[in-house]
């Protein structure tokens, strides 16, 4: 049951019930808060409560009429004015044990020794990965600019793009191809119809792949040769530009011959143009 404060109220009320006779066996009973002493803010359930306001109530009936006027009221209601849910307060901690103080003193001495030695020892600084090897390749793994990331992330996009396109483009090919000669054998019997139709999208499938093979084959060898190609550049025109001069943008320009003889040059063109 709800457990409330004592009531300046109620403790008197517990006061003049106490020197009576008859006194409720609620107020006595050993689940019950103990009300041997009273005072005010120690818990009282609200069935005592009950209790106490019905008792006094059947004194006040009894009474004559001069001396309910002197009585002050015990109802309920007013019993409960003022009153408040009560809250047990928190109990005292317990003693540590010599045990545990002496535990917890062995621990703090450990820590105040472990925290004196890295201040007289610190641990090394933690070493990158390039730190660590400073020659190894990891251009790779860590991009050295957040362009060559964004490059990279293209690229993938882009062959994975090609790659789903490609597998769709199969798909479809085989799909129409086992189809259409299903349809074409109609004539024939179910067995020999669906073994020509598996027969005839393998084959598709194959020559699929193998023609995309090539392609990129093709692709790679051309890249190759691409890249052994040596790409030579040659001066066309120089000129000079004198600062202390204040004519010098009407002077002509100063050409500098070229040490190759046209001979030479025609070489180099048809050796780059091959």
């Amino acid at each position: 049951m709800v457990r409330l404060t004592i009531t300046p109220l109620i403790l008197r009320a517990l006061e003049e019930l106490q020197g009576r006779e008859q006194v409720p066996e609620i107020l006595c009973e050993g689940s019950e808060p103990s009300l041997d002493q009273p005072a005010t803010g120690n818990p009282i359930t609200h069935g005592q409560i009950i209790a106490i306001s019905n008792a006094l109530q059947k004194t006040k009936t009894d009474s004559n009429n001069a001396k309910l006027d002197n009585m002050v009221s015990y109802h309920l209601d007013d019993l409960l004015h003022g009153s408040r849910v009560y809250i047990e307060p928190p109990k005292p901690k317990a003693e540590p044990t010599s045990e545990y103080k002496a535990l917890m003193a062995r621990l703090r001495r450990q820590e105040e020794d472990r925290a004196y030695e890295r201040m007289i020892n610190p641990p090394l600084p933690t070493e990158t990965f390039s730190q660590r090897f400073p020659n190894a390749s990891h251009a790779a793994l860590f991009p050295a600019t957040q362009a060559d990331i964004g490059e990279g992330d293209e690229v993938s996009y882009a062959d994975i793009n090609r790659q789903m396109t490609l597998i769709i483009n199969i798909m479809i090919s085989i799909v129409a191809c086992s189809v259409a000669i299903w349809l074409a054998a109609r004539h024939w019997s179910t067995p020999s119809r669906l073994g020509l139709s598996m027969g005839g999208s393998g084959m598709i499938g194959v020559a699929e792949v193998v023609v995309y093979a090539g392609y990129l084959r093709r692709i790679k060898e051309a890249r190759e040769k691409g890249k052994k190609d040596i790409e030579f550049k040659e001066i066309i025109k120089t000129w000079v530009i004198r600062r202390e001069d204040k004519q010098a943008d009407r002077d002509e320009a100063i050409l500098i011959k070229s040490k190759v003889s046209k001979d030479d040059d025609l070489r180099k063109r048809k050796a780059t143009s091959r």
